[in-house]
C-alpha cells in the first residue's frame, strides 16, 4: 500500500501565500511523477502543477508565474509554493502521485486526502 499525507492548507487573505506539503510512503520502487490538484465547488478537479523525477514542470495556466512546485526525491515529498492566491484559487487540493509498486507492473495513481485552501476577498 502506498500513502500520501497532505498538510499546509488553510484560509489566507486574497494576495498572501500557501506552501502545501505531502509526503509519499508504503510500497514505492520508484515515483514517475508528483502534483497537484485542485477541486473547487460546481467545478471538475484540475491539474494545478505536476513534477516529473526528472524535474520537469507543467502548471495550469491559472497559476502560471504564480505558483512553484518542487520534489525531494529522497523524501517522496513534493510541495507547491502558492503565492499572490486569489479567491478563485479556493478548492480542495490533492496530492497525486504516479508510481511504480515494483519492477514488474506499471505505474498507479495514488491520490492524498485532499486539504482545503480558502482565500478570502
Amino acid at each position: 500500500q502506498v500513502q500520501l499525507v497532505e498538510s499546509g492548507g488553510g484560509l489566507v487573505q486574497a494576495g498572501g501565500s500557501l506552501r502545501l506539503s505531502c509526503a509519499a510512503s508504503g510500497s514505492i520502487f520508484s515515483i514517475v511523477a508528483m502534483g497537484w490538484y485542485r477541486h473547487a465547488p460546481g467545478k471538475q478537479r484540475e491539474l494545478v502543477a505536476v513534477i516529473t523525477n526528472g524535474g520537469s514542470t507543467n502548471f495550469a495556466d491559472s497559476v502560471t508565474g504564480r505558483f512553484t512546485i518542487s520534489r525531494n526525491n529522497a523524501k517522496n515529498s513534493v510541495y507547491i509554493q502558492m503565492n499572490s492566491l486569489k479567491p478563485e484559487d479556493t478548492a480542495v487540493y490533492y496530492c497525486n502521485a504516479n508510481l511504480y509498486t515494483d519492477y514488474l507492473n506499471g505505474t498507479y495513481d495514488y491520490w492524498g486526502q485532499g486539504t482545503q485552501v480558502t482565500v478570502s476577498s
